[in-house]
Parts: structure tokens; sequence; C-alpha cells
């Protein structure tokens, strides 16, 4: 484990990462920054709370979003493959 130090909305958070998921901790919270200064930006007269509660929100849809594109390509990749191998065995049948 490897202790490193990011920054979200100039707050600079502690964390404890393995060895080699630092650069990729460092990129997340450079996303998630991002994302909140960007709400944060965009709702001027909210409390930063509501801004990273939204920014929160939106991140998570977009995890959503891709499991579900994830799901569907895992499912059309297995309805595929099943109608490739009944292709398969209808070939074979009518050779045999």
């Amino acid at each position: 484990m490897q202790s490193i130090k990011v920054s979200v909305l100039g707050k600079q958070i502690p964390l404890k990462v393995a060895d080699g998921e630092v650069e990729s901790m460092r990129k997340i919270a450079a996303f998630v920054d991002e994302k909140f200064k960007r709400y944060r930006k965009e709702l001027t007269n909210q409390p930063d709370s509501t801004a990273m509660i939204l920014a929160s929100l939106s991140i998570a849809g977009e995890l959503f979003e891709l499991r579900q594109e994830l799901e569907d390509a895992e499912q059309n990749e297995e309805d595929l493959m099943r109608e490739m191998n009944n292709e398969m065995e209808k070939l074979l049948s009518d050779i045999s």
C-alpha cells in the first residue's frame, strides 16, 4: 500500500492505495474534482454540498449507464455465440 494525497475542491485528501493503483486513483480524483467544480460553477446559489450531491448522482448515473451497456453487450455476445453454435450444429448434421 502507498500513501498519496489527492485534491478535491481544493481540499487535500490522504488515501492509501495499492501500489499499482496510484495513477488510476489520481485520475479518478481529478475526474471527481472536475465534475464537482463544474456543478459548483453552474449552481452558484447552492451550497457546495448540493453541488457535490448532484455531481455524485451524475457520476453514479454515468456508471449505471456504462454497466447497462456492458451487460447488454455481454448478452448480445451470448446470443450471437448461441446462434453461431446452432448454425454450426445444423451444418455438421447436414454433413453427416
